[in-house]
């Protein structure tokens, strides 16, 4: 098996050598790219949109490499003539400029569809509109633990291609793959986890079918000698069973599961259809909410099979969690301030609100995905003390809880605060706070109107609140 992977790889290296080669994007995961190709001796023109004093540090890291850059605005106009295109995620395949490369004979592709083709090792990977980095770095860490050489990659990790050469077939690669990822793969993992799904990147994706047949892939290349892992207490992943090939292992906080891991009376059960044992007690878990819960669960569907049940245990009772993710920041005049920058969508930011048993002091809103919020109206009302909104999504946020306040007939005594800026909704926060209170930054969505991303945003909103006096 080795041998033919091997072989694989020198393939791909002996043909990529000749061929002129696009990389769009320029970036955290595209940068090693470009140097690995570099180091093979191909010809590469490295396309963003960006200009080059936003693009400097990148740049820097590839000075002394023989790569030509096409810059600015108008940078998909000199994408013609080219054998190989590596896309950055976001960019869809669709647009005029690839489907016009692609008609002509290009090869349109990806660094991780062309890692998920060449790795040698057995790959675990994980999707879904919530909990995807927790339950990655749940995977990767238990595996770790029990003493397997493991890969950390995808969203989260480093990119892998630039390290295909040292990966063994009996190493194991854990990646996160996003929908953008996910959407043009023709190859699905040995394991595959999808956490949940619901609506989310509406505006990347057509609709939201398209979004729900990305995820779908997934799972939907797979072979009978491979492993689906799915929320059963999600309506869309509930559906995929079907047309599968692969083993089915089910997970549930909800109800008990015939193949897969649940929760009866405080205990989280592993079956394998036949015996049904113990794994460990809910209580042994440190992380809050009950979302996490079913992160565990997903990640013991996953590695049950070649990880021991006490070191499992071992990671549930130690990991603290992923940075902005319930991130405690610090307390101060006995308010409690938390970082969920994460909190890119409605249902993740209602999971953060619900892991907390009393109301707390919401700061929410940014960039608008086209995604409804309705559904928060409801947890609004009944788990906020105040709502300090800012970003483009804060009129949308105000109207689903105002909707839910006339029809619910309470939570009028909830003050709604409009904010310009970060420093404006943390200092308002700290106004409106007393003792005994929780502050919770959580957006309910994207990042991309005021920051570069939620780990930019969420340093932002802890640095604010660790300069704030007493």
């Amino acid at each position: 098996m080795s041998q033919i992977i091997n072989e694989k790889l020198d393939n791909f290296k002996n043909y990529i050598k000749s061929k002129r080669v696009a990389v769009l994007g320029i970036g955290i995961s595209n940068t090693p790219l470009i140097k690995y190709l570099c180091a093979l001796g191909v010809d590469v023109t490295a396309f963003d949109m960006a200009e080059q004093d936003k693009l400097a540090s990148f740049i820097k890291e590839l000075e002394g490499l023989d790569v030509k850059y096409v810059l600015g605005n108008d940078y998909l106009s000199g994408l013609k003539g080219f054998d190989v295109i590596f896309k950055t995620p976001k960019v869809r395949y669709d647009i005029p400029q690839l489907v016009s490369e692609r008609e002509r004979g290009a090869w349109v592709t990806s660094e991780m569809e062309v890692f998920v083709d060449l790795c040698p090792a057995k790959i675990i990977g994980i999707t879904g509109s919530d909990g995807k980095t927790t339950t990655t770095t749940l995977i990767y860490n238990m595996i770790k633990e029990e003493g397997y050489n493991c890969y950390l990659g995808g969203n989260i990790g480093i990119p892998l291609l630039s390290k295909i050469d040292e990966i063994k077939a009996d190493d194991i690669v854990v990646l996160e793959l996003s929908s953008f990822q996910l959407h043009t793969m023709r190859k699905s993992p040995h394991i595959s986890v999808i956490t949940n799904i619901s609506p989310n990147h509406l505006d990347v994706h057509k609709s939201m079918e398209e979004y729900v047949e990305a995820k779908r892939n997934i799972i939907r290349y797979q072979s009978e000698s491979d492993i689906a892992v799915l929320n059963a207490d999600n309506i869309y992943t509930k559906q995929f069973a079907s047309d599968l090939h692969a083993k089915v292992l089910w997970f549930s906080r909800l109800h008990c599961v015939e193949t897969g891991a649940y929760v009866q009376e405080g205990e989280i059960i592993y079956s394998d259809g036949k015996d049904h044992d113990k794994v460990m007690d809910v209580s042994d878990i440190i992380l809050p909410g009950n979302h996490n819960i079913e992160n565990y669960l997903a990640a013991i569907c996953a590695v049950k099979g070649f990880v021991k049940n006490q070191t499992i245990k071992k990671v549930a009772s130690t990991f603290k969690g992923v940075e902005h993710r319930i991130e405690f920041v610090r307390e101060l005049n006995g308010v409690k301030y938390y970082n969920d920058s994460i909190g890119t969508s409605p249902t993740r930011t209602i999971a953060s609100i619900n892991a907390f048993n009393q109301k707390v002091v919401l700061i929410a809103g940014g960039y608008d995905k086209h995604i409804p919020y309705d559904e928060m109206g409801a947890v609004l009302v009944d788990k906020t003390k105040a709502l300090i909104l800012l970003g483009a999504t804060a009129g949308k946020i105000k109207q689903a809880f105002e909707q839910e306040t006339n029809k619910a007939g309470k939570g009028l005594d909830i003050p709604v605060f409009l904010c310009s800026s970060m420093e404006e909704a943390v200092q308002k926060a700290a106004e409106v706070s007393e003792q005994g209170d929780i502050v919770l930054m959580s957006p309910a969505s994207a990042s991309f109107d005021m920051y570069k991303n939620f780990e930019e945003r969420g340093k932002h909103f802890k640095d604010i609140v660790l300069s704030l006096k007493c």
